[in-house]
């Protein structure tokens, strides 16, 4: 039996002016996961843009929308319903307000908590898709949240930002085993290897 593709849709706005906003995370994600893995050429398709290529062995399309954030859900729509694709084969990748800048969530269904990007997506295909939900703090005040995401990311941020984009690429080939623990797990391994065990160093002072 043929295996179903996977789509990995990552959320943003098209332009030059937006590329390094926070908002942009879910594209950077699904960039480097095409820089690290041998993906075609972006080509316009669906109301943004497709790379095709394979991830463990699977078939697998990244998606940007390049229809505003607003209505990101007429491209991934679109792209769903023409490869056939049942909702379990859907991942998009989004930035998250309410996760601490460098943590990552993944989860499967569940509400958009005012993203309006996933608003977009569960208004068209419904809410049981997969998300990668990753986390780029909230500025505090409720009426700082349109500029805050708006705002390019930090130098402070970079430092956090490209380690983390780095693991998400590295563990995507589990999103395309359907191991989202699995993925998680390893984004954690990686940003926070385990101590190496052995004996304590010792500080004390040598006597004379």
């Amino acid at each position: 039996m043929k295996e179903t593709p996977l789509l990995i849709a990552g959320l943003g706005n098209p332009g030059a002016d937006y590329a390094r906003n926070r908002h942009n995370a879910g594209f950077m994600a699904v960039d480097v996961i095409r820089e690290s893995y041998r993906f075609g050429p972006w080509r316009g398709r669906f109301s943004g843009v497709l790379s095709e290529g394979k991830l463990s062995g699977r078939k697998t399309y990244l998606l940007k929308p390049m229809t505003y954030m607003n209505d990101s859900g007429i491209s991934v729509g679109a792209a769903v319903r023409y490869f056939k694709l049942p909702l379990s084969a859907v991942v998009v990748m989004q930035d998250e307000i309410d996760l601490a800048a460098g943590k990552i969530r993944a989860k499967t269904g569940g509400g958009d908590a005012g993203h309006n990007g996933l608003r977009s997506v569960t208004a068209t295909l419904g809410a049981d898709y997969r998300r990668v939900r990753i986390g780029v703090g909230h500025p505090g005040e409720k009426h700082r949240v349109h500029g805050h995401v708006l705002n390019n990311f930090s130098k402070v941020d970079e430092e956090w930002l490209v380690p983390m984009l780095s693991a998400i690429a590295e563990a995507a080939p589990l999103l395309a085993k359907d191991d989202d623990v699995g993925f998680l797990n390893k984004v954690a391994l990686l940003l926070k290897p385990p101590e190496k065990k052995g004996k304590p160093a010792d500080n004390r002072k040598e006597e004379r």
